[in-house]
């Protein structure tokens, strides 16, 4: 359990440099998501042969089928997450497309028979009232399509997480490897539809495309899959809003964005909320 913790937080860090990575690429949105998970999945896939991995997914089909579903959906999820991003802004695209662990969070006693716990709901509250305040300045640039890609993107996450779950033979590096494969594919099929594949790199974009691709997006989702698979489903809700709030907190310090006095509070609801809700699980972590 200790260990699953550590990975889920690690790769939650990563998730949260995204922003912090993409901002010195000077590509579209749609390619920057292509070419992460481009990359996320040579490594992987390397990775798995190198280590003498064998191949499990024709024993469970079913976990495959879960697995392709997760994958699929974390695709779209960044691709109407980019999307949203153009159209309405990264604050308020975050705010719905944090939802989705809410959405998580609802539907975990029907879907895995866990109990919700009080301190997981005090917790969730926190980190709700905490989202908010981190981005309620932003309220400007709103329209419809922009709220609708922002929407899709949480309930495609939370589907995403769901699917995951549910595979429970396929786990480790063989998870991550068809799941990211699978997206992109997704990716792929998509930018090909979109706006095609010729386009040109930038010199000065391959340093930093290569760290996005390898560590944030491969190391990052082998540590993320590997992990949720060992930890509650409402434990991965949770804790999943350290991204944001490490995102922002990545902003102040690297990008040298400022905040103001309600945004700082915002990020430390999020934080205090999500270690107050798995407060029942220390004994089980030491």
């Amino acid at each position: 359990m200790k260990k699953s913790y550590m990975k889920y937080i690690t790769a939650l860090l990563l998730f949260g440099s995204n922003g912090i990575v993409a901002s010195y690429i000077s590509l579209q949105s749609y390619h920057i998501v292509f070419l992460r998970t481009m990359l996320g999945s040579i490594l992987l896939v390397t990775l798995f042969f190198l280590t003498k991995h064998k191949l499990s997914i024709k024993n469970y089909p079913r976990d495959l089928l879960y697995i392709s579903i997760s994958g699929i959906a974390m695709g779209a999820s960044w691709i109407f997450l980019f999307e949203a991003y153009a159209q309405i802004g990264v604050s308020i695209s975050s705010l719905l497309y944090y939802c989705g662990p809410v959405i998580v969070m609802i539907f975990s006693p029907f879907l895995f028979n866990e109990k919700l716990a009080v301190t997981k709901l005090v917790g969730l509250v926190a980190v709700i009232c905490g989202i908010i305040l981190l981005n309620g300045q932003a309220t400007e640039r709103l329209n419809t399509w922009g709220i609708v890609c922002g929407s899709v993107s949480a309930l495609l996450y939370a589907v995403m997480v769901i699917a995951n779950k549910k595979a429970t033979h396929i786990t480790g590096l063989e998870n991550s490897c068809i799941q990211l494969l699978i997206s992109f594919i997704t990716v792929a099929v998509f930018v090909g539809y979109k706006t095609g594949y010729a386009f040109e790199i930038m010199n000065n974009d391959w340093v930093w495309i290569v760290l996005l691709g390898l560590v944030n997006t491969g190391i990052g989702c082998y540590f993320y899959f590997s992990s949720i698979g060992n930890l509650p489903v409402q434990t991965v809700a949770i804790c999943g809003y350290l991204e944001p709030a490490s995102a922002v907190i990545f902003s102040v310090i690297f990008l040298h964005e400022t905040m103001s006095l309600w945004q700082f509070i915002g990020a430390a609801l999020i934080i205090g909320g999500a270690v107050f809700g798995e407060m029942h699980l220390r004994s089980v972590i030491k």
